[in-house]
C-alpha cells in the first residue's frame, strides 16, 4: 500500500500542489468499479507522462449541498473514500469544498482557475456521465473541446457492466437495501465496508451467550435490517463474524444499530474503531417468541456465516493509508 498518499484541500498553499498531474475527477461515492476505470485511465495517463496521478473529488456530496433535507445514504464517508483511493495506486486526493460559491462557479471557470491554474493538470480522467460547474453545464464532451486549447489530454471512460447492468453509486445503494451483498460486492469490486467506534449496548448479547461489539451507524444508512456474515478489520487485524443490524424487534424495536459478534475473541474492544465488511446475507431480522429460539437461530445464523466466511478467505477492502 502506498503510504505517501496526500491530501490537498482548498487551503493547501499553491506551492505544496505537484503541477502537472493527472486527475481523475468524479465524487467517487463508494469506489466503484465504473469510477475505478476512470482512476486506471489516469494512471495509465500519468505513466505515460511521467506524472502523478491524482483523485479530484468534493466534499460534502453536491447531492447533499442540493437536497440538505433529503439526505442521501452514503455508500462511503469522506475517511473511507480517501482510505480508498489511496488503496488504488493514486498518489493523492484533491478534496474540493462543495459550498455555494463552488456550485455557483461556470464550468469554463473551474476549468480554467480549478484545473489549469491551480493544479496545473496535465491530463484528465472522467466518466461518460461526469458533469460539473453551475447547472451542470460541464460535461465529458466540453472537456474533450477545450483539451486541444489547453494542451492537455483528455480520457472518457465508457460505463461499466455487471451481468449486463451498468454499475453505479445508486444501482449499490438499492443493492445493500433489498440484502443483495453478492450484487453490491460484485459492483464495488470488493466487500462493502463500514467503519464505527464500538459503544457499550445493554450488555443482552453477552446474557445470550453471544457478545457483540455495537457500532452505531449514520442514520442515512440504507442497509437492509437482517443478519450478516461480516469480516472485521481492527487495524491489520482481520477477524470473522456474525452481524445484526436493526431494530432488535424481540426486545425493544429501538433505534437501527450494528452489533457484531466475532468468532473465538474474548478481549474488550470498548472504544475500538473497527472496520465491519459485509460478507454475506444470512436472513431477514426476525421477532422471536422467546429467547430460546432467537438463541437457536442465533446457533444457526453462526454456522451459516462461518461457512460464508470459509468461502471467500481473502474477501476485504483494499485500502490506504492517508498520509
Amino acid at each position: 500500500m502506498p503510504s505517501d498518499f496526500t491530501v490537498i484541500r482548498d487551503t493547501t498553499p499553491a506551492a505544496a500542489i505537484p503541477k502537472g498531474a493527472v486527475v481523475a475527477m468524479g465524487n467517487f461515492d463508494g469506489v466503484h468499479l465504473g469510477h475505478r476505470a476512470v482512476i486506471e485511465a489516469a494512471l495509465q495517463m500519468g505513466r505515460a507522462h511521467g506524472k502523478p496521478a491524482l483523485a479530484v473529488t468534493f466534499e460534502p456530496h453536491p447531492r447533499s449541498f442540493f437536497s440538505p433535507n433529503s439526505p442521501q445514504f452514503r455508500l462511503t464517508s469522506e475517511t473511507n473514500k480517501l482510505r480508498l483511493l489511496a488503496g488504488t495506486g493514486l498518489a493523492g486526493a484533491v478534496v474540493m469544498t462543495f459550498d455555494k460559491t463552488r456550485a455557483g462557479t461556470p464550468a469554463q471557470d473551474f476549468i480554467h482557475h480549478d484545473l489549469i491554474e491551480r493544479l496545473g493538470v496535465s491530463g484528465i480522467a472522467v466518466g461518460y456521465d461526469f458533469h460539473f460547474g453551475k447547472g451542470r453545464v460541464g460535461s465529458p464532451s466540453l472537456l474533450v473541446a477545450e483539451a486541444p486549447r489547453l494542451g492537455i489530454e483528455v480520457d472518457v471512460q465508457a460505463h461499466v457492466d455487471v451481468e449486463e447492468r451498468p454499475v453505479s453509486s445508486s444501482a449499490i445503494r438499492m443493492a445493500l437495501a433489498e440484502g443483495q451483498i453478492a450484487d453490491a460486492t460484485a459492483m464495488l469490486g470488493g466487500p462493502w465496508f463500514v467503519t464505527g467506534e464500538v459503544i457499550h449496548g445493554d450488555k443482552r448479547g453477552r446474557d445470550l451467550g453471544y457478545p457483540t461489539a455495537n457500532i452505531q451507524l449514520d442514520k442515512t444508512c440504507g442497509l437492509k435490517h437482517g443478519i450478516y456474515a461480516v469480516r472485521v478489520g481492527r487495524g491489520a487485524e482481520r477477524l470473522d463474524g456474525v452481524a445484526s443490524f436493526g431494530r432488535r424487534p424481540t426486545f425493544d424495536n429501538g433505534a437501527p444499530l450494528l452489533e457484531v459478534f466475532l468468532f473465538d475473541f474474548k478481549d474488550e474492544l470498548y472504544g475500538a474503531t473497527l472496520d465491519v465488511a459485509f460478507i454475506a446475507f444470512i436472513r431477514d431480522e426476525l421477532k422471536f417468541d422467546g429467547v430460546e429460539a432467537l438463541v437457536r437461530q442465533m446457533d444457526g445464523d453462526t454456522s451459516r456465516a462461518r461457512a460464508a466466511l470459509s468461502a471467500a478467505p481473502d474477501a476485504f477492502p483494499k485500502l490506504g493509508v492517508i498520509g
